[in-house]
């Protein structure tokens, strides 16, 4: 029984539905996995639509056994990644696949080939369309659901991706912190010595309108933290908007903290209500009635995502960490929450780490990066 591989044409919808569809299949066991929402599943594959294309491309590969999809893989050919970080490397990303090498490595096959005649010379995955996109293979945690936007994936992924001859890149780690969790209260008067000292204040926003506001800026402060670090790309304006769109979804007004002195912005602190639970119950699906779920899981919700924290270059190393470690404590005590996820740290980042391990923070989910040379 060979396997067939096709690399699907994204104006096919019938294609591109079973591109979407094969992950309901083979998670159809797994308590944990959440489903996508929907309409984030099938933008990466609209290339009218999704900002990504209109300055990189992509493909996407189907395998079939015997006309039944067995497996599916996306490669990825960032450009504004490769001018940032002056690189020639390609992503993967969406590979799912039934426990068969021979599918897995067909797959692969076809993203390095593909790679290489676009002269890329290294591929490294999983890692997503935009900097938004969670990155890695879960290898730690599996009996946990996932944050919102994370990559759940089954036990056995890890052996057919280095049974193409990848090797591991870096890990990043996840960590659980409950607000019954002791809270050190001086990392409350650091952060209150700071704003003080520094004339750092925190902004915060009480309607969805306020939010939305301030969205345009969003661009500028993610991209003035991106000094310093490696493997990021900077936000376009077309990104920002599609992510200010997802805000208008999900986004607690209360929980996004933005760090400024005086006209300047100095860093940012991301969280979100976890709605995986309401997408569990729709498979995903807005329509007809999916909404009204997402709406009533925003409000009861005990679980919320630590999503993303910076600072800017200029002013790291003057307590804008314990600043925004006490925000977050705020976030969570404030919002009611019972549970918080705090989503992927580079393991590289020792420090923060063992800052957050001072904290009361557990790290109990680790993905992977792999790489492999084209």
């Amino acid at each position: 029984m060979s396997i067939t591989i096709t690399e699907i044409d994204t104006t096919d919808r019938a294609q591109v539905r079973q591109f979407l569809a094969l992950p309901f299949r083979l998670y159809r066991n797994v308590p944990q996995w959440v489903p996508p929402l929907a309409m984030d599943a099938r933008r990466p594959l609209d290339r009218h639509k999704h900002p990504f294309y209109r300055h990189s491309d992509a493909a996407f590969f189907l395998a079939r056994r015997n006309g039944v999809a067995v497996g599916r893989l996306a490669v990825i050919d960032n450009r504004h990644y490769n001018a940032f970080n002056h690189e020639c490397t390609a992503f993967f990303n969406l590979f799912e696949c039934e426990d068969d090498v021979q599918a897995s490595r067909a797959l692969f096959d076809a993203a390095f080939a593909w790679a290489a005649t676009r002269g890329l010379n290294k591929i490294i995955g999983p890692k997503g369309f935009t900097t938004l996109d969670g990155i890695g293979l879960l290898v730690k945690g599996f009996e946990h659901r996932p944050a919102f936007g994370i990559a759940y994936n089954l036990p056995y992924y890890p052996a057919l991706i280095e049974a193409s001859g990848f090797a591991v890149q870096g890990e990043l780690v996840s960590g659980y912190l409950s607000p019954r969790t002791p809270w050190p209260e001086k990392i409350d008067q650091i952060a209150a010595l700071v704003k003080q000292k520094r004339g750092f204040e925190v902004a915060r926003f009480t309607t969805r309108r306020e939010l939305m506001a301030f969205a345009p800026r969003l661009r500028e402060l993610y991209n003035a933290a991106l000094p310093g670090t490696t493997g990021n790309t900077p936000l376009t304006d077309d990104e920002v908007a599609m992510m200010a769109n997802q805000l208008k979804w999900f986004a607690d007004p209360r929980l996004i903290k933005i760090v400024t002195r005086r006209d300047e912005l100095v860093g940012f602190l991301f969280a979100y209500p976890d709605v995986s639970a309401a997408l569990q119950r729709t498979r995903g699906r807005l329509l007809p009635f999916g909404w009204l779920h997402l709406l009533r899981e925003l409000k009861r919700t005990r679980w919320v995502n630590i999503n993303g924290a910076a600072i800017v270059e200029k002013y790291r190393g003057l307590g804008g960490t314990a600043l925004l470690f006490s925000e977050m404590h705020k976030s969570i005590v404030e919002g009611g929450f019972e549970h918080a996820d705090i989503v992927q740290i580079g393991v590289e980042n020792e420090r923060m780490q063992r800052e957050m391990r001072d904290l009361g923070i557990v790290f109990y989910k680790t993905h992977r990066v792999y790489q492999r040379a084209v």
